[in-house]
């Protein structure tokens, strides 16, 4: 394992049926107003909604509401939610709802005091945050991003057809984090896969890189056979709770940064899914599913070693008279046959996207170098002509 890193994670997770019990000690600690966080209303039709306000009112919480989050949330809804918490002086954001909603609750923790432009300091320049910050906590109720656990926040910016993540510091992280498993078994199935993938995803987004022997890819393939075990299980049977309970664990530490110490990480994947979301609107975990194939064709003969490894190891292709090549193949064909099973889009076509969009494609996709290639803009092109 090479490299020199520090690994810091100040999020404490509550989680399992009763993880809910924990909210009131959490609120304890945070001054008396919260803005509360969420998306289109689903919570409040499943009954989550009820329980947390109904928590927040016992504590004593004097509640300013901001719902409305969308799943891509855009530039507008984050300056409109900062002005919010900066009117109201909020000592918390509570964020309830999956990884757009506590995305979203990120970006208002930097911005509302924020005295520049929040889209120029923190999703052009990346800078990091230098003014008071709001801390967030949150409630979780669809997995995938893993962002109960750490600092990405991505934004889109329909007038300049961008769709941005910027990776903050552990004092951005979430302060705590609430996961019932049983809240996800209201997510509708479409939704349920879609964090699936995006979950695998991230874990591939990280293994391919590096050639060293590495602790970090052994956990890595670990949490892939975990996920095509509970992920199987759950297309089956969305109520199965073992299932849906290993996938939320997953979830977060595919993304929780353990598995990134020691490693360059990739996250071509999420530049070229997040181009295809910036000017469609399509989930997201379906964009990432929609170009993966494609790439990792292209990039395998650069990291041939691992995609072998990655077939033997996580798929159990058998190594026996075949090249790495071969064994390699087998394995993206096992990863394709699985993503079939499983039911999510295998095509950008299906989301919205026309050959005719390609060059504004290009244009929005971020070429980064921590894998094993960086693209062209000439191979980003014809990636996204292969997933058409």
């Amino acid at each position: 394992m090479n490299g020199n890193f520090t690994f810091h994670n100040p999020t404490r997770l509550h989680f399992g049926e009763n993880a809910m019990a924990f909210l009131a000690d959490e609120l304890a600690a945070f001054g008396p107003t919260v803005q509360l966080c969420y998306g289109g209303g689903s919570i409040k039709k499943n009954g989550i909604y009820d329980q947390v306000v109904a928590a927040l009112k016992a504590a004593g919480k004097t509640v300013v509401e901001d719902g409305g989050v969308m799943p891509n949330p855009t530039l507008e809804k984050l300056l409109d939610g900062a002005a919010k918490a900066k009117a109201n002086n909020v000592d918390l954001i509570l964020a309830v709802g999956g990884g757009s909603t506590i995305d979203y609750a990120k970006a208002v923790s930097v911005s509302a005091w924020c005295e520049e432009d929040p889209w120029q300091k923190y999703f052009t320049r990346f800078e990091e945050p230098t003014c008071r910050l709001i801390p967030v906590g949150s409630v979780l109720t669809m997995v995938g991003t893993g962002s109960e656990m750490n600092g990405g926040s991505v934004i889109t910016n329909h007038a300049a057809n961008l769709k941005v993540g910027k990776v903050f510091g552990p004092a951005v992280f979430p302060k705590f984090s609430i996961l019932n498993p049983r809240f996800t078994l209201t997510v509708p199935r479409r939704q349920m896969v879609s964090g699936i993938y995006d979950i695998m995803s991230h874990i591939l987004e990280q293994y391919f890189s590096g050639t060293d022997d590495n602790t970090s890819d052994y956990i890595a393939e670990g949490l892939m056979r975990s996920l095509v075990v509970s992920s199987r299980a759950a297309v089956k049977n969305p109520e199965n709770y073992e299932a849906r309970s290993n996938i939320m664990w997953t979830a977060t530490w595919a993304l929780n940064t353990l598995i990134a110490m020691g490693k360059s990480t990739d996250w071509e994947v999420h530049m070229l899914g997040q181009a295809v979301s910036a000017l469609t609107d399509a989930t997201h975990g379906m964009t990432l599913a929609a170009v993966s194939l494609p790439y990792y064709r292209l990039i395998k003969p650069y990291g041939l070693r691992k995609f072998a490894r990655f077939a033997t190891n996580v798929w159990g292709v058998s190594a026996d008279g075949k090249s790495d090549d071969q064994i390699a193949d087998e394995g993206l064909a096992a990863l394709e046959a699985w993503m079939r099973e499983i039911g999510v889009a295998m095509n950008i076509t299906e989301l919205g996207a026309t050959e005719a969009m390609i060059p504004q494609l290009v244009k929005a996709t971020f070429r980064l170098n921590g894998g094993y290639k960086q693209l062209t803009e000439e191979e980003v092109a014809e990636i996204f002509r292969q997933s058409l």
